[in-house]
């Protein structure tokens, strides 16, 4: 016996996405229709051993080193110019100063009562509460309707504000600065 099986060996998951993915790869190149693609792919998910499966793609050329550069630089180039259009579009947040050292503690919400006033009708008359402590700045919500977050999280008790910190009160959106 020569160490080879007898019988077929089945086709593997892995097998099959590898071949799908030189398929998907030579459709992409340009070097085959979408219609011998289709049927390829259909014979991929019916094959039950692996001499099926490389009988569907032993006749295709082989990956062009070129062609694999120039669609690596592409997608380089796509990848930076989506995050600079994403940095370009995200919204520029109004700076919420955070008070001196001399004042204490400083209400947010709708109440004229509050010495941070916000007219947005998702902020609670008496929405948050921020303090100083030993530690530094603290912000809690005061049991508001829609929340109080920072840097996105909502809060569920006291946590620390640091300047450059994103805070939201309702839908209202600040970014924490020091004086």
């Amino acid at each position: 016996m020569d160490g080879q099986p007898s019988f077929p060996v089945r086709a593997s998951d892995t097998q099959r996405d590898r071949a799908l993915r030189v398929l998907g790869d030579r459709v992409a190149e340009g070097r085959m229709s979408t219609d011998t693609f289709e049927r390829r792919v259909d014979q991929v998910l019916r094959a039950r051993n692996q001499a099926e499966l490389a009988s569907i793609v032993h006749d295709l050329p082989p990956p062009s080193r070129v062609v694999d550069r120039l669609t690596g630089l592409i997608s380089s180039v796509s990848q930076v110019t989506a995050r600079i259009e994403a940095a370009w579009r995200a919204p520029r947040l109004p700076r919420f100063m955070l008070p001196q050292a001399d004042l204490k503690r400083i209400v947010v919400g709708r109440a004229p009562a509050c010495q941070f006033i916000l007219t947005d009708l998702t902020v609670s008359r008496f929405h948050a509460e921020i303090y100083r402590t030993d530690e530094g700045w603290m912000i809690s919500d005061l049991g508001s309707m829609n929340g109080t977050r920072v840097n996105g999280w909502r809060l569920t008790g006291p946590i620390r504000v640091r300047p450059g910190d994103e805070v939201g009160f309702g839908n209202s959106c600040f970014i924490a600065a020091v004086p």
